[in-house]
């Protein structure tokens, strides 16, 4: 068994810390626009969709926010009740859904963006120098 380095317990525990505030800043800002973490997570996803900008199908949201069908279908009926997204039939694929961010849901969306711009600095910068220094 290889045992880990000091240098690999402090870049492993500062690494973890930088998620785990980036993602309650998160949680806190979402909640001041009135959404949840996951709804700003699912309308970044389908606003950079990776075949089409502003709309992602089911499969490709799950691989992406690491969620099962179930929640994701949650999330999608949540959110279009709110009018944020819209689900449609997929132009490509013969019976199968995509879900399209509404104008909305884009206005909701930037207002987050803009908003957790300094701790996306934040979290960027620690992983550039981590990257430079030691395993994480």
């Amino acid at each position: 068994m290889v045992t880990p380095a000091e240098d690999d317990y402090e870049a492993a525990a500062r690494l973890r810390e930088a998620l785990r505030r980036f993602a309650r800043v998160t949680e806190l800002v979402a909640r001041e626009h009135g959404l949840t973490a996951r709804t700003y997570q699912l309308l970044l996803m389908i606003r950079t969709g990776r075949q089409q900008p502003g709309r992602a199908g089911i499969a490709e949201l799950e691989e992406r926010l690491q969620l099962g069908r179930s929640t994701i279908t949650e999330l999608v009926l949540r959110a279009e009740a709110a009018g944020l997204v819209r689900r449609e039939l997929d132009r490509d694929r013969r019976g199968a859904i995509s879900v399209a961010i509404t104008s909305a849901g884009r206005r909701e969306l930037a207002k987050l963006v803009v908003a957790l711009g300094d701790e996306r600095e934040r979290l960027r910068l620690l992983l550039r120098a981590e990257s430079g220094s030691s395993r994480m």
